[in-house]
């Protein structure tokens, strides 16, 4: 059956891309997860508030998004990826040590961007040859791959830095962090040369403004706005989460890492399983129940008066928004129809570039009272989750891309 994924229904090579783009995932996305603790340390560090955090994250959200677009077309115009993937290890070490070297907050800020730039280079990369080679199984083989990076970025990325800001400032802890990355970038060498892909017809100007064109219509419009309320809803909840602990409760960095964690660690879990159910059973009823339930659940976070409740309140509303991404994503590629690598990077900067302005946005309201970026959480799901049910998610009258 087309939703079932076992590794005895896969052949060696898919399975070898599953663990290989698994692990390289979990290590680029390790170093840019460490920006949620080390923007308050930064912060901290300076004298400065909850705007500046917001800053921090939102410019390391637009540095992502120069990246997605090139990164997919180029990856649409190759059949040796993993070269691709290769460089963006080397790219992610080398901006991240500059970064922990630079002065001042503008410099330290501007130079986040540029390490973040080489770690969402690899997505699209990396995205596209698992969606090209099992192109069945999208939503589940994306979760799979989700699951890497939701291990790096969301777990082992924030305990660990939370673990080193408790003995070092945070230049160091940064410079640690980036470990994971240099041995991945070495044992890379090794493997890049056996991941490539045949590729389609190159993808020309015409395609491209085809492209853009296609998702510029009523339907490829809602589909964006989906997604930039969808991510701003999340990353407002996990721009403020460790700063408002370490004010508001006066936990530790390491205790605000291992509450942050376990909010992502449920979602993460759940990725490859709810990809599966969907790509069998349709998308449309799980993304709108994610989001009406973390909506609910960020109000009660918004409002609570001890921590058991914040966190009985924070856990599911990142948990629900976290375990849907793939699907997200996965509806978005069957809108556009191919291109596959150009659409995740036209996708991912969606995500992660305008989206990302939610935890500006967060930071802003922040400075008034940090509880009311989770209120602002829970109206930006549901939005979301309005424009959700005016979709039918029967794209196939929508999945060729006219060419003048």
């Amino acid at each position: 059956m087309a939703g079932k994924l076992h590794l005895s229904q896969v052949n060696s090579h898919q399975r070898f891309l599953l663990g290989a783009l698994f692990m390289g995932h979990l290590s680029n996305d390790w170093v840019a997860g460490t920006v949620w603790l080390i923007a308050p340390a930064i912060a901290a560090s300076m004298g400065l508030g909850p705007t500046e955090v917001g800053l921090i994250l939102a410019i390391n959200g637009m540095g992502a998004a120069l990246a997605y677009i090139p990164a997919g077309l180029i990856s649409d115009h190759s059949n040796r990826p993993g070269y691709l993937m290769l460089l963006s290890f080397w790219w992610v070490a080398i901006g991240y040590l500059t970064a922990s070297l630079a002065p001042g907050f503008w410099a330290v800020t501007l130079l986040l961007a540029v390490g973040v730039m080489g770690d969402a280079f690899w997505h699209p990369v990396a995205t596209a040859v698992l969606v090209k080679e099992m192109p069945s199984r999208r939503a589940q083989v994306l979760g799979i791959h989700a699951v890497g990076g939701s291990i790096g970025s969301e777990v082992l990325g924030p305990l660990v830095t939370g673990f080193l800001l408790g003995y070092f400032d945070w230049r160091i802890s940064l410079q640690i962090s980036v470990i994971p990355a240099i041995i991945m970038g070495v044992v890379f060498i090794f493997i890049a040369r056996k991941i490539d892909l045949k590729t389609d017809e190159k993808l020309t100007r015409i395609d491209l403004r085809g492209l853009i064109r296609h998702w510029g219509n009523r339907v490829g419009l809602a589909l964006m706005l989906l997604m930039i309320f969808y991510n701003m809803a999340l990353v407002a909840i996990l721009g403020m989460t460790p700063l408002y602990l370490q004010t508001e409760y006066s936990l530790s960095p390491l205790e605000a890492g291992a509450v942050f964690a376990a909010m992502l660690l449920i979602g993460t879990v759940f990725q490859p399983f709810i990809g599966k159910y969907t790509d069998r059973s349709g998308r449309k009823s799980v993304i709108m129940l994610a989001l009406v339930l973390s909506s609910m659940f960020a109000i009660l976070a918004g409002s609570s008066a001890s921590l058991g409740i914040l966190i009985a309140g924070l856990l599911p509303a990142a948990a629900l928004l976290t375990a849907v991404r793939p699907v997200v994503l996965a509806s978005a590629l069957e809108y556009s129809g191919q291109a596959e690598a150009t659409t995740l990077g036209i996708v991912f900067t969606v995500l992660d570039g305008v989206g990302m302005l939610g935890a500006l946005f967060a930071g802003l309201i922040g400075e008034f009272d940090l509880a009311y970026a989770f209120y602002l959480s829970a109206a930006m799901a549901a939005a979301s989750a309005i424009i959700c049910y005016s979709l039918n998610f029967d794209f196939s009258g929508h999945t060729q891309i006219e060419e003048n």
